[in-house]
């Protein structure tokens, strides 16, 4: 689970945490915002919302339990 995937670096150093432990049989990958822009050949299997962004813009995820709402705001960069 990820809260925005953007050039898929994050998601490709916890795949390697996960393998350190074993290969497991599926890892299937959820994120709440895919925002483009991949660096890695990395797609989710589930996504909230496609965002299509431009490179110098930001994307900031807010969740009830930790930011008192919830929403998506989109940054200019």
């Amino acid at each position: 689970m990820d809260d925005v995937i953007y050039k898929g670096r994050t998601i490709r150093a916890a795949l390697d945490a996960v393998n350190d432990y074993g290969r497991p049989e599926v890892i299937r990958l959820a994120v709440l915002v895919d925002r483009g822009h991949r660096q890695l050949p990395i797609h989710p299997d589930f996504t909230g919302k496609k965002l299509p962004t431009a490179k110098e813009e930001m994307v900031k995820v807010y969740l009830q339990d930790f930011d008192g709402r919830d929403g998506v705001e989109l940054i200019k960069g």
